[in-house]
């Protein structure tokens, strides 16, 4: 097999009860992986029993997302191409064949996603991915169907294949040497943010991401940190300095990082005065605990060009609250 469908888990048997079934119905030709971050419930007993011919990598403690994956697919460097797929993901007839075939297009096309919409309201495109991802000036994430949190119907205005910024965590196929050679995931990042970060890495270093809609999952999303947990805001908002402070050109992170704090800080006033205390005190925590990663920053930043293609100078907060544009293609 020259494809192998890697899912991270932990404590997740309802959702492999729930998904996995897709999964191993739609997939053909490739291996199906289950890799597992030392959990608790009944995961590997099920999947031992339920089916037997899904693969197993037990790993000795939860790595978290990032770091858990980069600890299973140095295992699995034998297979030329990685789908990670997320535990809460199900997939459709054919999903997989346009996703390879594009990774096989080019050699510059490292990495590839399908149209991402919501499990739990199938005709809308769903938060995670949707129809690929791109950063604003100041590294600000948002998607081909989703800016924020409005979430687009898909009525076909995003069913051409096109390059992307980044391609979403859910459901990433990418390929295996782009993604071993070039040092996988940044295990410190934990969870959330780690895929802009590797494709903005890829992307600085010469490689492109594409999005294919011929292939279409669906994400339920959430599944392990729900958006309004405390420490989701926490990471989402450390790991979103520490890849704007990766992989900006120097210079411009004297006035990025400061503009990013300041609207940083403008969130947090607005959490507290909806009574939101804990993700005010998230954002606190997410900004020391940045200054605290700046060191280690610097370190991974070494040898790598800085080129800025990921970036344009469109501000989505301007074009967002201000000038009311709420759907990519008003953009």
């Amino acid at each position: 097999m020259l494809t192998a469908i890697v899912i991270l888990n932990f404590n997740g048997q309802k959702h492999l009860e729930t998904y996995l079934p897709s999964v191993i119905k739609h997939t053909e030709n490739a291996d199906i992986w289950v890799a597992d971050n030392a959990s608790t419930d009944q995961s590997i007993d099920y999947l031992k029993t339920a089916y037997p011919t899904v693969k197993i990598i037990q790993l000795p403690k939860n790595f978290g997302f990032a770091e858990g994956y980069n600890q299973a697919l140095k295992q699995l460097g034998h297979y030329t191409y990685f789908v990670l797929l997320n535990s809460d993901v199900e997939v459709t007839n054919n999903w997989l064949p346009p996703l390879i075939e594009r990774l096989q297009s080019a050699d510059h096309i490292a990495v590839c996603q399908p149209k991402v919409r919501a499990y739990l309201q199938k005709e809308h495109f769903e938060y995670a991915g949707a129809a690929g991802g791109f950063l604003d000036i100041l590294a600000y994430p948002y998607c081909r169907g989703r800016i924020f949190d409005s979430l687009e119907k898909d009525t076909g205005q995003y069913d051409s294949p096109s390059e992307i910024a980044w391609a979403t965590g859910a459901c990433m196929a990418i390929k295996t040497d782009a993604f071993l050679k070039n040092g996988g995931f940044d295990g410190r990042f934990f969870a959330h943010m780690e895929e802009i970060d590797l494709c903005w890495r890829l992307r600085n270093l010469g490689y492109s991401s594409f999005y294919e809609p011929k292939s279409l999952v669906y994400h339920l999303g959430g599944g392990t940190l729900h958006k309004s947990n405390p420490h989701k805001t926490f990471l989402n908002f450390r790991n979103g300095l520490a890849l704007l402070f990766k992989n900006s050109p120097s210079m411009s992170l004297l006035w990025k990082i400061p503009a990013r704090l300041i609207l940083d800080g403008v969130a947090g006033i607005k959490f507290l005065t909806e009574g939101n205390v804990g993700d005010f005190k998230a954002i606190l925590r997410a900004h020391f605990a940045f200054y605290a990663m700046i060191p280690y920053l610097i370190g991974r930043t070494k040898g790598i060009p800085s080129r800025n293609k990921s970036l344009t100078n469109r501000s989505i907060i301007i074009d967002y609250y201000l000038k009311g544009k709420k759907t990519f293609n008003q953009l």
